[in-house]
């Protein structure tokens, strides 16, 4: 396929773009800083604003699917407001390139960890983390009434950042609104891993308008 990934030189675009070259997807790199990124075989890099919907539109049109893996830096003390208005305005842009499959990676923050109860409302939420967690659960409430797109919103695992770092297996459990715990009770997730799952959904879809996770 031909992909346009948004936010290629993160943690998570990193992970994501590894997976989608390995597995033979053509894929052009949106990002503010193309220089961040090495030159490899079936990859364009763009430059494009995240909050410049006529940018984004122009440099994700032609594509087969836009997967964003944006993310407003978890040091910004304006997290929340520069997330919700970046996603909006990708989601806006994807609209009107006329591409239709969107897959968004936001946060576990979302995920019903009791009834009626938001991992990011537990006591537990660590506070250095709430802002940005809930602007990506506040997102994943307004995407919910996107109806043009094909859109799929994913909740990476708890301990996502933590997880096995450089360990690919290949292999994970899913679900939709709860976390998915192992046999000790964690709900962890190598960003290698993450990156399988996103592109498994890219390559077969499942979850058309729909959120999901993944976990071990």
């Amino acid at each position: 396929m031909k992909v346009a990934l948004i936010g290629a030189s993160g943690f998570v675009g990193k992970a994501i773009l590894n997976e989608l070259l390995s597995r033979g997807h053509f894929v052009t790199g949106i990002v503010r800083h193309p220089e961040k990124i090495a030159s490899q075989k079936n990859l364009t890099l763009a430059k494009a604003d995240a909050f410049d919907e006529g940018a984004i539109a122009n440099a994700v049109k032609g594509h087969d699917a836009v997967i964003s893996a944006y993310n407003s830096g978890w040091s910004n003390p304006n997290i929340y407001d520069d997330f919700i208005n970046a996603s909006k305005s990708i989601q806006a842009g994807v609209k009107k390139s006329g591409v239709k499959r969107y897959i968004v990676i936001g946060g576990a923050g979302s995920l019903y960890v009791a009834d009626g109860v938001q991992l990011v409302d537990s006591p537990q939420f660590p506070e250095e983390y709430k802002a940005g967690a809930t602007a990506a659960r506040d997102y994943y409430t307004y995407i919910k009434n996107e109806n043009d797109l094909d859109w799929t919103f994913f909740s990476p695992a708890i301990e996502m950042h933590q997880g096995t770092a450089g360990v690919r297996r290949g292999a994970y459990r899913t679900a939709l609104d709860n976390p998915v715990f192992d046999e000790n009770g964690r709900s962890i997730l190598s960003v290698e891993d993450l990156a399988v799952a996103i592109v498994d959904e890219l390559e077969n879809p499942k979850h058309i308008k729909q959120r999901f996770t993944a976990a071990y």
